[in-house]
């Protein structure tokens, strides 16, 4: 297939790096456009008040390659209307990630950026996927600090493991769903995934996310902060938080017909 990818943690991010490799070690043709810079919690913002660039670059993929200072959202608008030759015409879908971290629950799904780039593909008429890893908080930080896998042996297999799975999927998924569905394929997978970890159909978990932002300090700001859902599932559903979390791969359906 012909794909576009894209993320939200930016060009850089080992996680899209390992991404990009199996889609085309499956036999994939890409187009990565991704931000020049992280764009996590954009959710599907575009930039509307100022001028966005976008830059060729060449980060070993392989394949044509663009950066753009803008958001998930932007970056794939901008790819399909004037970086791509053909236009949407000429891909058979949009994947994004893998992010650093779940994107799981109601409570963050809308604010994805990665979430964001595989729907701006939906609004275009491509079948697409977003992928996030679940990752520890000291993995996390080590993470934003060095954005390098060099200090996370059992996270770089992790990740090796997720990839193939995500382009595998990529490859039934979006054959399997055709064009103008507009709904988009979600999948997190869990700590320490491996070739045998299973996929399950979930559903997004209905959680209460409360106080992101701590409480104003002396010169009146609001920093934001981590806080724990509370999750408010009604019994007997298959989520996304609860499949992950009992290791196995979660692929949540986002159909936005249905709003």
């Amino acid at each position: 297939m012909r794909l576009l990818v894209s993320n939200d943690d930016g060009i850089a991010s080992p996680f899209l790096h390992a991404l990009v490799h199996a889609l085309i070690a499956d036999g994939h043709t890409l187009f990565v456009v991704a931000p020049l810079h992280e764009q996590s919690w954009t959710g599907a913002s575009k930039c509307r008040h100022r001028p966005v660039a976008s830059t060729t670059a060449d980060y070993g993929f392989g394949c044509p390659t663009w950066t753009v200072d803008g958001t998930p959202s932007d970056c794939v608008n901008i790819a399909l209307a004037h970086l791509l030759p053909g236009g949407p015409a000429s891909l058979d879908g949009v994947v994004s990630g893998i992010n650093f971290g779940l994107n799981t629950t109601l409570g963050f799904i809308l604010a994805s950026g990665t979430i964001a780039a595989a729907w701006e593909g939906a609004l275009h008429g491509l079948p697409s996927v977003a992928c996030s890893q679940d990752i520890s908080q000291d993995e996390f930080i080590t993470l934003q600090k060095d954005n390098s896998l060099a200090a996370l042996p059992a996270l770089a297999t992790t990740i090796a493991h997720s990839a193939a799975h995500a382009a595998r999927l990529a490859g039934e998924l979006l054959p399997a769903t055709g064009r103008e569905k507009f709904l988009v394929h979600n999948l997190n997978f869990p700590v320490g995934c491996t070739p045998a970890t299973q996929l399950v159909r979930t559903v997004p978990a209905r959680v209460i996310v409360p106080g992101l932002f701590s409480p104003a300090a002396d010169d009146g700001t609001h920093r934001f902060v981590f806080a724990n859902v509370i999750d408010r599932s009604p019994p007997g559903i298959v989520t996304d938080k609860a499949t992950v979390a009992a290791g196995h791969i979660s692929h949540s359906v986002l159909d936005y017909t249905r709003l």
